[in-house]
């Protein structure tokens, strides 16, 4: 009796699985099909190529929902920005893909990350790049990130426990630099590893209210552009104490 007890609990336990399975993949592709939509009234900013199918991929493939500490498919896929606790959330998809694109990563592209969070936008990187390094000030986020990046074998992906304002140096420099949380100006030593030609995507502006979204592109030794894309609203950028 036991065992056959046993056995019905593992077959309800497989048919719920598989339930929410199938649920998380329906509502993945609404999220992707919602980021096309915004994309789609978002010319000025991402221009006539729009969103590129590489970046959408990347937002369907990645299993957004185990990058959260609810692991709901409901919560993870909707629009919004959700919190993973100590004071941090994991941005809204449209953001995440939005920076990911004004980014430009490519296939050989070595990219650094200033915010790991909970790993989500690093996951998204590492689909579209050779390496990802990816810094994170608060212990307990790094460890955890560091474990779901592990466990989804993302080989390419590497977490550092650190103050991201000062870039990670041995991992560089970088075709692509994206910061996931606020400042008042880019920070001149992520600038410094940025390859002429990469581009440095972060949030600039004071803490608690709205940011402008900015793309700062290397064009030569010592010489950058800027220009600001959208109206965000992040995290502030946290230093070390030290």
């Amino acid at each position: 009796m036991k065992a056959l007890l046993l056995v019905i609990a593992m077959i309800v336990l497989a048919r719920d699985a598989s339930a929410q399975d199938a649920q998380c993949v329906r509502e993945r592709a609404a999220m992707v099909e919602t980021i096309r939509t915004y994309a789609r009234s978002a010319a000025g900013v991402l221009g006539r190529q729009g969103l590129s199918e590489r970046v959408l991929e990347a937002m369907a493939q990645t299993l957004r929902h185990l990058f959260i500490p609810e692991r709901s498919c409901s919560v993870a896929y909707a629009d919004q920005p959700i919190p993973i606790g100590l004071g941090q959330t994991i941005s809204q998809p449209y953001v995440v893909a939005l920076m990911t694109q004004l980014a430009e990563v490519a296939p050989d592209h070595v990219v650094l990350e200033v915010g790991t969070g909970s790993g989500y936008q690093a996951a998204i990187l590492a689909r579209l790049a050779q390496k990802v390094c990816t810094i994170e000030i608060i212990p307990q986020l790094a460890e955890t990130a560091a474990k779901t990046l592990r466990d989804l074998a993302y080989d390419n992906a590497s977490v550092r426990l650190g103050d991201g304002y000062n870039g990670w140096p041995e991992c560089g420099p970088f075709d692509a630099i994206v910061v996931t949380a606020a400042l008042g100006e880019p920070p001149p030593p992520l600038i410094e590893q940025l390859k002429v030609g990469g581009r440095l995507v972060m949030p600039v502006g004071p803490a608690y209210t709205t940011q402008q979204l900015t793309v700062v592109e290397k064009i030569a030794p010592g010489k950058t552009t800027t220009r600001a894309v959208a109206l965000v609203r992040f995290v502030p950028f946290t230093r070390s104490q030290n």
